[in-house]
């Protein structure tokens, strides 16, 4: 298959999707960590029960059962949404059918946390609003047995296989199972989809500077949201084109083709077996007669050769952090999971701004703060990921520019005319107080508050 034939298939699958959009809609995940407040494992047998017993409260039904006969994803035919666990039992992730007014989901959120709260309490564990489970050094990070996490784990668990790679691979191969994420995917707009991917690109240092909320005291004090290190140091980040930032500007539609055929397949199915192989470049990989991979037969690891399929472009997941999907949507996904009382923040924040894209893009554009110093987007983000403001950034300019995006997001969504500005309020807080929930919580522990306390305070949800 020629390069040409390629780009078509991916035209089809990335772009054609966002043309003649009915409606604007919004989709919501939010992961969130299970916390076993005794200190110990999360039992998973608990866990089990609470999805059974949540299946029955909401008419969910199962869609997912792993190779022991459990439940790890049920769907309501009523809404579309989804109670799942990402990775493994410790994660429980809570997606969301897709609405026209984040009230809704809102809404829906509070009836399904509530249930699934007073149900871990009996057992004295929460789930609460962290990106890394306090828990982590203890619980059962293995994943979920299934096809895709058992493939997942064993592909990020082959850093050495890569030794020769000039690339630091970090020592958290299993953080799939104990980091967590805020999502959100909104409706793409064919005719400004190079505008959006750019602008909120150039947004990435200030979402870090609000959203951060991914420490591992133990490991990094100083740094804010592992999430970045974790996707982007490991090997999903063997072709860097795969994870975090765009560091380049599209200008078409056939730039943005362009990028998408410089990513890298991993992995695919064969006979209902995953295969994961060696990370190639898409163009290349249909090129070739064979592949080379590894597939579980049910107790190890065997070698496999295979054909490439036309069909396999769609195993094609990249982790951008602006990610342009199949369903013709953007998702963001580089917030990390956020303190329960602001879960709908993430949401409202990135539905405030699509709408304000061009004033967002001309207010980076002319920004003199962060920009023009010598920096790109990414390496900002970099920087902006730490506890500590570089000395070559004004702080109280940083925050300024900060407090304007906020104002056009609100801005934004006061023009939708259903009230979801409110969701802004914590984080203007933020802004206001010059901090975000990973320096809150390193605060606290600093000063003495025990863990739990802190775990239990990032559970709450909002009264408003």
């Amino acid at each position: 298959m020629d390069r040409d034939q390629i780009i078509e298939r991916l035209y089809k699958r990335y772009i054609e999707p966002t043309k003649n959009k009915n409606g604007k809609y919004i989709g919501v995940e939010i992961e969130m960590p299970i916390v076993n407040l005794n200190g110990e494992a999360v039992d998973f047998e608990i866990v089990h029960g609470l999805t059974k017993k949540f299946i029955e409260q909401f008419q969910f039904t199962p869609s997912g059962i792993d190779d022991s006969g459990e439940i790890y994803s049920a769907c309501s035919e009523k809404n579309g949404d989804i109670l799942s666990y990402d990775c493994s039992y410790n994660n429980l992730e809570l997606s969301f059918g897709k609405a026209s007014i984040l009230h809704e989901i809102n809404e829906r959120f509070l009836s399904y946390y509530t249930y699934i709260q007073d149900y871990f309490k009996q057992y004295n564990y929460t789930l609460t609003g962290m990106g890394v489970n306090p828990n982590r050094l203890v619980n059962h990070n293995i994943p979920i047995e299934n096809g895709r996490y058992r493939m997942l784990f064993h592909h990020l668990h082959g850093a050495q296989k890569y030794s020769k790679l000039p690339m630091y691979f970090h020592k958290f191969p299993e953080y799939g199972t104990f980091s967590s994420a805020s999502q959100v995917q909104l409706d793409a707009d064919f005719e400004k989809l190079p505008e959006i991917l750019n602008t909120f690109s150039k947004l990435e240092p200030i979402k870090a500077l609000i959203f951060s909320n991914s420490v591992m005291p133990d490991e990094d004090a100083d740094l804010l949201c592992c999430r970045d290190m974790f996707w982007e140091n490991s090997p999903h980040g063997i072709n860097p084109h795969n994870v975090g930032m765009y560091e380049c500007e599209f200008t078409s539609i056939d730039d943005i083709l362009n990028y998408i055929a410089s990513t890298s397949i991993y992995c695919t199915e064969r006979d209902g077996k995953y295969i994961n192989f060696t990370p190639i470049n898409i163009v290349e990989y249909f090129s070739r007669s064979s592949i080379d991979g590894e597939y579980f037969d049910g107790e190890k690891y065997k070698e496999i050769t295979f054909a490439p399929d036309i069909n396999d472009i769609n195993y094609l997941r990249t982790f951008k952090f602006e990610d342009l999907t199949f369903r013709g949507t953007i998702e963001f996904r580089s917030v990390c999971c956020q303190p329960i009382d602001s879960a709908m923040s993430t949401a409202a924040f990135h539905i405030g701004l699509m709408d304000k894209i061009d004033e967002l893009n001309d207010l980076l554009e002319n920004d003199n703060v962060i920009y023009h110093k010598g920096y790109t987007a990414g390496e900002l983000r970099k920087l902006l990921i730490r506890r500590s403001i570089p000395e070559f950034i004004d702080e109280d300019k940083l925050y300024l520019l900060a407090q304007r995006v906020l104002e056009i997001s609100r801005n934004g969504l006061s023009d939708r005319g259903f009230g979801e500005e409110k969701y802004l309020k914590p984080l203007f807080e933020r802004v206001k107080k010059r901090t975000n929930p990973a320096k809150e919580m390193l605060l606290q522990l600093e000063n003495g508050l025990d863990i739990n306390a802190v775990t239990l305070d990032c559970s709450k949800p909002s009264n408003d």
